[in-house]
């Protein structure tokens, strides 16, 4: 009876684990825990998801999507298997940000000196209304954050791009920063405090590297000695919006836009974009984290953060990922 008891259980785990593996979208649980991830990942609206893992955790940091006027404070979530999701709270808002009041858009987030940097966007920085990329420093990072600098760290329009969607890479000690909305992209050298910029060896303090149709969300990934430096297209509420990319052999560029990666599909969501990219270290894992809009819900600000594996080609090439409802299976980090 004990032997038959048995081989039942684990008839029904492993049934339990098929059910998770094809069906919706919060992912199904074998004793309470998810064994896939579903997508979205976590509740709530969220966009703009800049992932990154310290230790053993992975960290995303999105953008809270909501009208302008609302997006007042940044949430962060961390998981250590990519499936199971912790919330935290409100690690910075405008409280904390003295010059900022709303619209905090698209953070990026690095480790350095066993300090925790939050940049942002915030105030729809434009003519007559004053704003730019902020820096934000923490202990931990969980926060809570403190304003680094009392002011953006850049508040201009430079080559035509807007001070938001900035992503910063560090190499050798040395930090560059590619940010910019509104079509256009520049790159800029950081001082190592985060302080302000340094120029380039022409003296140049900006630098515009657009690829060809970029509109949005710069990142960049490392991977065989190439450097794949990515973007959003379309229009952020659009079905056209969608994730490209070029490669190159240094980080400076130049960068020719190779094709896209990630787009909406009619069969499981639309507006597929605005990205990152972690690598589980020590392997050649990754996974992409997007925001998209469910099927049919037109609310301006309905848009959720999920997860896809991203594969590549033996060539190098970047395999164009596709949409799911279940997203990726339980890994330890």
């Amino acid at each position: 009876m004990f032997h038959v008891m048995k081989q039942t259980s684990v008839f029904i785990l492993v049934a339990l684990a098929m059910v998770a593996v094809f069906s919706g979208l919060e992912g199904c649980s074998v004793a309470g825990r998810k064994v896939v991830s579903g997508n979205p990942i976590f509740g709530g609206w969220y966009a703009d998801p800049h992932a990154v893992v310290y230790g053993k955790t992975c960290w995303v940091f999105p953008t809270y999507s909501a009208r302008y006027s609302e997006q007042t404070f940044l949430d962060a979530f961390s998981s250590r298997d990519l499936v199971n999701w912790t919330k935290h709270e409100r690690i910075i808002d405008t409280n904390s940000v003295k010059w900022a009041d709303s619209c905090m858009w698209a953070p990026a987030h690095i480790e350095k000196d066993g300090k925790y940097y939050l940049f942002f966007g915030a105030n729809d920085a434009q003519e007559g209304h004053p704003g730019g990329i902020g820096v934000a420093v923490a202990n931990s990072p969980e926060g809570p954050y403190e304003d680094l600098l009392g002011r953006p760290l850049i508040s201009e329009n430079v080559n035509g791009a807007q001070p938001i969607d900035q992503f910063v890479w560090e190499e050798n000690g040395e930090y560059l920063m590619y940010y910019g909305g509104w079509r256009h992209c520049n790159m800029v050298r950081l001082k190592p405090d985060f302080s302000g910029l340094l120029p380039f060896d022409d003296g140049s303090f900006y630098r515009e590297i657009t690829p060809e149709r970029y509109v949005e969300g710069a990142f960049m990934l490392k991977r065989g000695g190439k450097y794949y430096f990515m973007w959003s297209e379309g229009g952020w509420g659009g079905a056209n919006y969608c994730v490209a990319y070029a490669m190159a052999d240094s980080p400076m560029g130049p960068f020719e836009r190779i094709g896209k990666i990630l787009e909406q599909d009619p069969e499981v969501a639309t507006s597929a974009g605005h990205h990152s990219v972690i690598n589980v270290p020590g392997t050649d894992e990754w996974y992409i984290f997007y925001h998209r809009r469910p099927l049919g819900d037109r609310a301006r600000d309905h848009r959720a953060t999920c997860i896809e594996k991203l594969e590549f080609t033996s060539d190098g090439l970047i395999v164009p990922v596709k949409l799911t409802f279940e997203g990726v299976g339980r890994r330890r980090l």
